[in-house]
């Protein structure tokens, strides 16, 4: 089957060119304006308050019915929130997305420079409501976003900005589903607060997933076959998780230790990588493109048969997940879930 280029061959510059003003109209507007926006201090205890004490007492209170496995998930989401270094460097170093002067006036860096804005939040907001909480090592967990950020990241895009934009189409609506499930679990556990915070955050990577894919739809109307050709190419690569990396120092297989305490809460499972790939292949109608040179209808028959070989994959992932031994956490003090 066809590869997709890491790199961006010249005559597909001109493409998102002619699509800069469609840009401006449909993409830019996913942005909020600052003012308009949430910030971290709206959900947390108001350090100017006489009752800041107090209020944090009832954080720490109310905290205390959430169990260990819950905060592997939260910190583990939040430590994946804190490396927006590296997810800014990324996208920068692709072709399209690319701001050389650092204040670029182009549809695509503008996105790039807000899209981080609004993402630079949401770890900022994880981060101090576990500081309050008082239910974990923050030093153990300040050490991962250290580790992490230093590691890096290769999702396999090289600068090409097809690849790129089909990757984060993915990771943004898979983070809007593990955040929305957080969500959820709080409210079972009764922190109605914590429900409201993961929620927020979940709300932004669903508007963020809306632009994503709408960039990608435009690319499909006016490059087909290259384009399936690109979600081929990732989709054979499997999207990496961006905290794939994480290293607390101590467990070299942290990420996978994570992954199976959230995939055992339910919180992000195999399943849902494979809802993930179905909403997109429904989004994109992918089954029913045409025009495609002989490599593109390649790229489309594998993509459209990979519903049968994930379904698979779903049902040894979560079984192995459940079986999985409990395993100590430096981020929840070596305590074993």
């Amino acid at each position: 089957m066809a590869m997709a280029a890491t790199t961006m061959p010249p005559e597909k510059v001109e493409i998102f060119k002619t699509m800069e003003d469609w840009a401006r109209n449909n993409i830019i507007t996913h942005l909020k304006p600052v003012e308009k926006s949430w910030q971290p201090q709206d959900f947390l205890p108001n350090p100017n308050s006489d009752g800041f004490v107090e209020q944090v007492k009832e954080l720490r209170q109310r905290s205390k019915e959430l169990p260990d496995d819950y905060f592997v998930v939260l910190v583990g989401d939040m430590i994946t929130e804190e490396a927006l270094p590296t997810y800014q460097a990324r996208i920068n170093g692709t072709y399209i997305y690319h701001d050389k002067t650092g204040v670029d006036d182009t549809p695509w860096s503008i996105w790039a420079r807000g899209w981080s804005a609004e993402e630079n939040r949401h770890g900022d907001l994880l981060n101090k409501y576990l500081f309050l909480s008082g239910r974990v090592d923050m030093k153990q967990i300040e050490k991962t976003t250290h580790y992490l950020i230093r590691s890096g990241l290769d999702i396999g895009c090289g600068t090409n900005p097809y690849l790129f934009t089909i990757y984060t189409s993915f990771q943004e609506r898979a983070t809007f589903i593990s955040h929305g499930n957080t969500a959820r679990l709080a409210m079972k556990y009764g922190d109605e607060k914590l429900a409201q915070i993961c929620g927020t955050i979940a709300a932004d990577e669903k508007r963020h997933e809306i632009a994503y894919t709408e960039i990608v739809k435009k690319l499909f109307e006016l490059d087909p076959s290259d384009t399936v050709i690109s979600f081929a190419e990732m989709m054979r690569k499997k999207i990496a998780m961006p905290a794939h990396l994480m290293y607390d120092g101590q467990d070299e297989r942290l990420f996978d230790h994570f992954t199976s305490v959230a995939s055992r809460l339910g919180v992000y499972t195999t399943r849902d990588y494979m809802g993930v790939y179905t909403h997109l292949v429904a989004k994109w109608n992918v089954e029913k493109l045409t025009g495609l040179s002989s490599e593109g209808r390649e790229a489309q028959d594998y993509v459209c048969g990979l519903g049968k070989k994930m379904k698979r994959l779903e049902l040894r992932g979560m079984a192995k997940a459940e079986k999985a031994p409990a395993v100590s956490f430096s981020w929840i003090c070596g305590r074993e879930v």
